[in-house]
């Protein structure tokens, strides 16, 4: 149920045989995103000669690549493949080629279009997606300290926190980590400690 996805969009170029080779990288979660993306991408090279595309979402399980005029298996699948060998998903690249008057042969489209692939997945930040609790704990001062100590070995993400008449810690929990969690609180604290699950959530980790 866990994943991994990018945080943010990311473009990388290099150029080969004097044919540029622009590789973007974009998150997206829906069919309609991912082809608001492309056509957003291609709005801004109308000239290029092709902009190829593969996209990958957790949503149906859609896959979908195009080589948009190169010969049939030397662009899209190579960017597809580039992007399910890193593991990613809820993802979509789109790699635009100005053609620079040189062919590169099959091989040459293969091995360019993966590394245009490749170096924008280089340039983006990874985004481990666990499915995870979010929780309210309300504790006193005097237990503060046992609590904050326990937090780490649990890998909790702390959200939020209030320093008032005691301290209130907006967290999230590994969904498969919540339950051992809770316990190891509800003991440190002898039972002295305020415990409320609120949502179910994917967050970064």
């Amino acid at each position: 149920m866990n994943y991994m996805t990018i945080k943010s969009p990311v473009k990388a170029s290099f150029i080969e045989k004097r044919s540029e080779f622009i590789g973007y990288l974009c998150p997206v979660k829906t069919n309609d995103e991912a082809v608001d993306f492309i056509n957003m991408i291609k709005s801004e090279h109308r000239k290029a000669r092709h902009n190829v595309y593969a996209y990958i979402l957790r949503d149906n399980n859609i896959v979908r690549y195009s080589d948009d005029g190169e010969p049939q298996g030397t662009a899209g699948v190579p960017v597809l493949d580039v992007l399910q060998k890193q593991g990613l998903t809820d993802i979509c690249c789109v790699v635009t080629r100005y053609f620079g008057g040189i062919l590169l042969g099959g091989g040459g489209l293969v091995r360019a279009y993966s590394h245009s692939a490749a170096l924008a997945v280089e340039a983006a930040e990874i985004m481990h997606m666990h499915y995870c609790v979010s929780a309210e704990i309300a504790v006193n001062y005097e237990l503060y300290g046992k609590v904050n100590f326990i937090l780490p070995e649990f890998e909790v993400k702390q959200t939020a926190s209030d320093f008032g008449d005691n301290v209130k810690l907006s967290v999230n929990v590994k969904s498969e980590l919540y339950e051992s969690f809770c316990k190891k609180l509800i003991d440190a604290t002898a039972g002295k400690i305020k415990i409320e699950k609120n949502d179910e959530l994917f967050d970064d980790f």
